[in-house]
């Protein structure tokens, strides 16, 4: 299957790590989950799935601490059916009493090259075929149009995208190597119902994360 590559970058980012439950604390690195958004933004169908092989990293890795406003309250599903069924209701919310004040560590100044290749699934059908959709792809990405405008981690940090060719002599990694740790993956759908997060132990090497195949022993529940 082909590979493509896209060199992404932003004046911020946060991949944001599951254990941290109130403030906003980024992983080093872009995720695996989070590359696949950004290409599923160019291109997303029902029929196929896309999977990163890997990622690099253009610039060095840079922080910012900062302070944010948050709604810290949602309107209440019981409140708008009542409204629903009346005609009529108060949804509002007064920002001044829901607002919370949240830390986030995030990065800043990033630039990434993405490497992946999607897969078409089992049930596509007989009209669903790969070179359909790398036509679809290729044609989208070369001018630039996507399905909603890609991010970074979250959806307040839009990036720039352009498809490159990986065989060509573009800007090298950054010269840096380091343990990541263990890294979100991705989120298991297989059960609708209860969706499970995955994990696997990222490392940098001279720049580089290689990203295991999904049903490899390297990626656990």
């Amino acid at each position: 299957m082909k590979t493509y590559c896209l060199e992404v970058s932003g004046d911020f980012a946060c991949f944001t790590r599951p254990e941290m439950k109130v403030e906003r604390v980024s992983y080093d690195v872009m995720t695996p989950s989070s590359a696949r958004a950004v290409f599923e933004s160019i291109l997303w169908k029902p029929a196929i799935r896309w999977h990163i092989d890997k990622i690099e990293v253009l610039k060095p890795i840079r922080w910012i601490s900062i302070r944010r406003n948050e709604v810290g309250a949602v309107i209440s599903v019981r409140n708008a059916q009542e409204a629903m069924n009346k005609g009529t209701g108060h949804l509002g919310l007064n920002i001044e009493d829901e607002r919370q004040q949240r830390a986030g560590l995030l990065l800043r100044d990033v630039s990434y090259r993405i490497h992946a290749h999607f897969e078409v699934q089992p049930n596509a059908g007989e009209n669903n075929t790969a070179a359909k959709f790398l036509d679809m792809f290729e044609r989208r990405a070369e001018k630039g149009q996507c399905v909603n405008q890609p991010y970074l981690g979250c959806r307040e940090f839009a990036c720039d995208f352009r498809l490159i060719d990986s065989a060509q002599s573009q800007l090298n990694p950054v010269v840096e190597t380091r343990d990541l740790g263990w890294m979100l993956y991705d989120m298991d759908y297989r059960n609708a119902a209860d969706p499970q997060p995955r994990f696997f132990r990222a490392v940098l090497e001279n720049g580089i994360l290689n990203v295991p195949a999904w049903d490899s022993q390297e990626v656990r529940g």
